[in-house]
């Protein structure tokens, strides 16, 4: 395995310890310009998104999305012991190490090496290693038919400009018969304002406008690119890529459940779903 290399020196970072944003449009971005720009700003924001977030996603826990669903609970991925498992967008690799300890083969993989380096830092707290691989998404270094199980939890997939190729990859890493399981921004989300605030549940731009969300820094440089895709666009990538479509599933918001996540709060979580989990399965 490639090890995680070290985080390149940070973005300028505001006083909540996240990279500034000069400025923010919605315009194209492709592959190679997301890729760059997302890795830069998850090196130089990982400290204070583990910070904010990190009590709730645990150090070995699998928790799918902000509405507080849970492997454990959800069982999407099946009986994992002894499957061969790629987890994309890793992160700290809490959810890998949740896998680790129910059986599987794991292999933790993000394109951030700030990201791998926390997660190195908790396979050593909690003496439970877990294999770490820094790559894009959309160029996987594994080979053909080499894994049973992907799953990304809010991990890469919003971030590629191309859906369709990284699920083609996808793809080819999967044997035959083999689940991916990931989920994402629900499409429902892009046309509101970002906030918890059930008031502000409001239209402000075209659930139709697929053109990026991209921040840029003082000097104009990209920093930071978020894709977004309708419903129907992710079922045709998924499609697309030759994968079979089993399950398209809208968590609701968990009971008793208090955390507020960004746009993410009981209050918005109880009228609009926010997250969107792909089921699928490579035929054969």
């Amino acid at each position: 395995m490639t090890p995680p290399s070290r985080p390149a020196p940070g973005l300028p970072l505001a006083s909540d310890g996240y990279p500034v944003a000069g400025g923010v449009t919605r315009r194209p971005a492709g592959p190679a310009e997301s890729a760059r720009a997302n890795r830069g700003w998850w090196d130089a924001a990982a400290p204070a998104y583990l910070a904010e977030h990190g009590g709730d996603l645990g150090d070995v826990d699998f928790l799918w999305c902000p509405e507080g669903l849970r492997e454990a609970d959800a069982h999407l991925l099946g009986d994992v012991a002894g499957r061969r498992v790629l987890e994309i967008g890793c992160g700290s690799a809490a959810c890998a190490r949740w896998l680790h300890r129910a059986g599987a083969q794991v292999v933790a993989l993000d394109v951030s090496g700030g990201m791998l380096a926390r997660a190195a830092e908790l396979n050593r707290a909690t003496a439970v290693p877990v294999p770490l691989l820094q790559a894009d998404a959309g160029a996987l270094p594994l080979a053909d038919t080499s894994v049973d199980l992907v799953c990304s939890a809010f991990g890469g997939l919003p971030f590629v400009a191309d859906a369709r190729g990284t699920l083609t990859e996808v793809r080819r890493v999967l044997r035959p018969g083999g689940r991916l399981v990931a989920s994402v921004n629900h499409p429902m989300r892009w046309p509101m304002p970002d906030s918890p605030d059930p008031e502000d549940l409001q239209v402000t731009s075209s659930y139709f406008d697929r053109r990026p969300y991209v921040e840029t820094d003082a000097s104009g440089r990209t920093v930071y690119v978020e894709h977004h895709r309708t419903v129907g666009d992710w079922v045709r990538a998924v499609v697309g890529a030759g994968l079979v479509l089993e399950d398209l599933i809208e968590p609701e918001w968990t009971p008793g459940r208090t955390q507020t996540w960004g746009q993410w709060s009981p209050e918005r979580g109880a009228l609009i779903p926010g997250t969107l989990i792909l089921v699928c399965r490579r035929p054969g």
